[in-house]
C-alpha cells in the first residue's frame, strides 16, 4: 500500500450530509459503498439544474469496479432509498435522494426538467491548478508537459516546487521541472516543510538554475 501523502490546499472538498456516518456502519457491500460516495461527489460538481447520473457516467476505472458491480452497488443504494431513479426518452437517470434531488426527479418525471448530462466539471489535477495560479493560462503544450510530469515525479513535490519558483519570482515551468528533476536524482528530504523550503530556495537560483531566471 503507497502511503497517502495528505489533502493539499488546491483542492475541492465536498460536503457530505452527516446521515453519511450512520450509512458507513449499515453499508456492507463496497460496490455500494463506492457508487453511493462517488454519486454524492460528482453531484457536488456538477452546473445547471439537472443533476443526475446514468451508468455510463460511472468511471469504472477511477472506481476500481466492473459495470456489474457498478450496477449491482446502484440496485443496492436504490434498495436502501439513498438513490431515486427515473428514466424517459433521454434515458435511465439516478439522483441523489435529497431534497433538491428529489424535486429534480419529481421535475423530470412531469417533463419539467430536460436530461442534460455531461455538465459535470471535473476537478482538475493539482499541478494544473497549481499552474494556472502560480504561472499562467495554460496551453497545449504546456498541459502536455505537465501530464508527463504527474507520470515521472511524486504528486507531492509539485505544491512545494512552485511555492519555492514563487518565492524567487521565478514563475517558469522550465525552473520548477529543474527542481523537481534534482530532487528525482539526488533524493528530497520528505520531511522540510513549506518554510523551510522557501528558506533554502535562494540556493535555486545558482549553477544549473540560473538559466531559468527571468532578469527584469
Amino acid at each position: 500500500m503507497n502511503p497517502f501523502p495528505g489533502f493539499t490546499s488546491s483542492e475541492t472538498f465536498t460536503q457530505i450530509p452527516d446521515s453519511w456516518i450512520r450509512l458507513m456502519n449499515e453499508i456492507d457491500d463496497i460496490a455500494e459503498l463506492k457508487v453511493t460516495l462517488y454519486v454524492t461527489w460528482r453531484i457536488e460538481h456538477m452546473e445547471g439544474n439537472f443533476r443526475a447520473l446514468r451508468v455510463e457516467d460511472f468511471e469504472a476505472g477511477a472506481l476500481g469496479l466492473r459495470i456489474d458491480e457498478i450496477q449491482r452497488g446502484l440496485g443496492k443504494a436504490l434498495e436502501r432509498g439513498i438513490l431515486l431513479k427515473a428514466e424517459n426518452d433521454a434515458g435511465v437517470f439516478y439522483f441523489l435522494n435529497s431534497p433538491r434531488g428529489r424535486l429534480m426527479l419529481d421535475a423530470f418525471v412531469k417533463g419539467k426538467l430536460k436530461a442534460s448530462p455531461g455538465s459535470y466539471v471535473p476537478s482538475k489535477s493539482n499541478v494544473f491548478k497549481l499552474y494556472e495560479e502560480n504561472v499562467g493560462a495554460l496551453t497545449p503544450l504546456i498541459s502536455d508537459m505537465l501530464r508527463e510530469a504527474e507520470k515521472n515525479y511524486p504528486g507531492e513535490w509539485f505544491e512545494e516546487a512552485f511555492e519555492i519558483a514563487v518565492s524567487r519570482n521565478v514563475r517558469n515551468w522550465k525552473y520548477i521541472e529543474a527542481i523537481l528533476a534534482r530532487w528525482k536524482e539526488n533524493g528530497k528530504d520528505e520531511r522540510r516543510d513549506s518554510q523551510d523550503s522557501v528558506k533554502d530556495a535562494k540556493r535555486y537560483t545558482e549553477g544549473e538554475f540560473s538559466e531559468f531566471f527571468k532578469r527584469e
